[in-house]
């Protein structure tokens, strides 16, 4: 991690209809990136063995002993620490990609990991940075990460997984100086390939000495598949807040593309109460090792790092294997609602459910309302959150009756998931109506 937030006249009455749901789920096709949903997984993750992790980590320590002390950027052990995990993607039948780049006057590596089948246009991403500081091996900072995605990358080629989603896999070079492989990877993709990548998995010292556990909540349904899997061990949770901005999935997370992750802590000092929850030592920091020449192979939790590595594979399987939704889904409330004349604003709802992660740039809303008067009508679509969309405005000089129409909104910040509503007000008097219908969508 980086060093460093009157009644009109009405139609024929419809029945009263419940809101039409589709329970399939996946990733909702989008020209602005999607956030990630986590339904029940079609296939369990498998348990990833501590052994082979801490065997990559072995790995790591004896190139940094080999190569001056360190796996830093533009130094001889990084090299060989991205030349050690390409030859183990490569014969796992990856198709890799060493992706160059230069920074401070020395040649940095990003090494891009793809498995095959999926689909292309819904992508999943993991990734963990791969050099050191000068001072040291790095190896909990952050061979611990790198060796947790290798590791879980691998356990997808011994299972020959197919998963709905294209699965990627990344590990960063010269974030030590900046965040500057993964900055340099996101800002060199073109805009039509960022659109693909649908969540970015972040994973940055993951075992350290005093461990705590902390979730990134960034996208909400990313921090609910690694809270869900913590709850399922009976472990408590923190939202990570030391790191935050100072590892990789900053580059992502700034331009737009849903991210999450995991963290064990640093430099700061655990506290009593976390002491109390997780055990460790109260008064002493994560990781007293922290950049430091002490960050060996000793430097290292195994019950973090064990957990840990099968939270990866967890959020990869989940969020790799869902299945999709085929675009288009509709979900409709034909209850009618009286609208007070020059009175209080009144809703409908329409309750989203079985999706997958945010709504569309292009989410469509339909909407049937009979009224005397349109101009008098002030209409907005409200999200889950309660974030108001503004669908129209009222005008004295709009004098025709009813609102009949398609609004298309931009609603890619929000969680498709929840109860959308239909918020309608008459804002002036004598004319009256109610709302018919109205439908989204996605």
């Amino acid at each position: 991690m980086k060093l460093s937030r009157p009644s009109l006249p009405r139609p024929l009455r419809r029945a009263t209809a419940g809101v039409a749901a589709l329970a399939a789920a996946g990733l909702i096709a989008a020209t602005a990136p999607a956030a990630l949903a986590a339904p029940s997984p079609t296939l369990a993750a498998p348990d990833i063995p501590l052994a082979n992790v801490k065997a990559h980590l072995s790995q790591f320590q004896s190139i940094a002993t080999a190569n001056g002390g360190n796996r830093a950027h533009g130094r001889p052990g990084y090299k060989a620490s991205i030349d050690y995990a390409k030859a183990k993607l490569d014969a796992a039948g990856f198709t890799t990609t060493v992706q160059q780049f230069t920074s401070s006057g020395a040649t940095g590596y990003n090494l891009i990991a793809d498995w095959p089948g999926g689909d292309p246009n819904k992508v999943l991403m993991a990734g963990a940075h791969l050099d050191s500081v000068s001072s040291g091996a790095g190896i909990n900072d952050n061979g611990s990460g790198s060796a947790g995605v290798l590791e879980t990358a691998l356990a997808v080629s011994r299972a020959q997984l197919e998963p709905t989603k294209h699965l990627r896999f990344a590990w960063w070079g010269a974030e030590e100086l900046g965040l500057v492989g993964s900055k340099y990877y996101v800002n060199n993709l073109p805009a039509t390939e960022r659109s693909k990548v649908s969540g970015y998995l972040n994973f940055d010292m993951i075992g350290s000495p005093n461990p705590g556990y902390f979730v990134y909540d960034d996208d909400p349904v990313i921090e609910k598949t690694f809270k869900d899997y913590y709850a399922g061990l009976n472990v408590p949770t923190e939202i990570e807040t030391e790191g935050d901005g100072r590892s990789d999935h900053a580059s992502f997370k700034n331009v737009g593309i849903p991210v999450g992750g995991l963290f064990t802590g640093a430099s700061r000092t655990k506290s009593s109460a976390q002491a109390q929850k997780w055990g460790g030592t109260a008064g002493q920091a994560f990781d007293r090792c922290y950049h430091s020449s002490c960050d060996t192979t000793a430097n290292i939790n195994d019950t973090a790092l064990d957990r840990n590595s099968d939270a990866i594979a967890h959020a990869v399987w989940t969020l790799g294997t869902e299945t999709p939704v085929p675009p288009g889904d509709s979900y409709e409330n034909t209850t009618d609602v009286a609208i007070p004349d020059n009175g209080a604003a009144v809703t409908s709802t329409v309750n989203v459910t079985g999706r997958t992660g945010n709504a569309p740039a292009t989410l469509k809303a339909d909407v049937d309302i009979r009224h005397t008067w349109r101009g008098d009508v002030v209409v907005d679509l409200l999200a889950p959150d309660g974030t108001a969309y503004r669908l129209k405005n009222s005008s004295s000089n709009d004098s025709a009756d009813n609102v009949i129409a398609t609004y298309t909104v931009n609603a890619s910040s929000e969680v498709a998931n929840g109860a959308w509503k239909l918020r309608v007000q008459d804002v002036a008097a004598q004319d009256t109506g109610y709302i018919n219908s109205w439908k989204l969508t996605f």
